[in-house]
């Protein structure tokens, strides 16, 4: 069996358990997902599933090889397609495989792999959590980063040093989030707490090890 999924993030909500606490969730779209590609360490050196979540339309313009190469699954070309590992036993995982989202159950921990939000150039305080100066009248130094090297040595601002530049669209990992709920039928997982990106993005959702 594949150790994940691929899917897209829904948008936030909270659900209210029995006892009456309130928690809050991710609803994340997870799958209908193919395999594209069987990878065994005979002949790639490793085992994995190439996946690829299948959305509502298929990709538009894709050259001819990657047509292919999803014509050997028996599917249309799909924008998102990613590897996963297999867990032990994973041998009977075949080409053209369905991957949904009944192989998580409640309580289950996962992973949740995604693309943090964009936000631009950013300066030290909002990039890194600099404290800033002091925000009286007269000090002229608010949000600025301060000292960045020495004057004699090593005379060079060292590689590392934390300053203003692009931030966000990075790959994230938020790993161990209960699954909450599990609806089979519309391929939906609820799980606790927030995760990476923005409504739509997409995400590799991995069982915790």
């Amino acid at each position: 069996m594949v150790n994940g999924i691929l899917g897209k993030k829904v948008g936030m909500t909270r659900i209210f358990r029995e006892d009456g606490e309130a928690v809050p969730v991710t609803v994340l779209q997870a799958g209908p997902c193919i395999v594209v590609q069987r990878k065994t360490s005979t002949t790639d050196g490793y085992d994995a599933a190439q996946l690829a979540l299948v959305e509502s339309r298929a990709r538009r313009r894709a050259p001819k090889a990657l047509q292919k190469h999803f014509a050997k699954a028996g599917a249309a070309p799909m924008r998102f397609v990613r590897e996963v590992r297999l867990r032990p036993g994973g041998e009977d995982t075949k080409q053209g495989d369905s991957v949904k989202a009944d192989m998580f159950r409640p309580k289950d921990h996962v992973d949740v792999i995604g693309t943090s939000k964009g936000r631009g150039f950013a300066g030290v305080v909002k990039r890194h959590h600099f404290r800033g100066g002091d925000k009286s009248h007269g000090s002229m130094f608010h949000r600025a980063p301060g000292s960045i090297g020495s004057s004699a040595y090593p005379s060079r601002v060292l590689k590392g040093m934390h300053a203003a530049g692009h931030m966000g669209v990075d790959r994230v990992t938020v790993r161990n989030l209960e699954v909450v709920q599990v609806d089979p039928v519309e391929n939906l997982l609820l799980v606790r707490g927030a995760v990476p990106g923005p409504i739509g993005g997409y995400l590799i959702i991995e069982k915790a090890e």
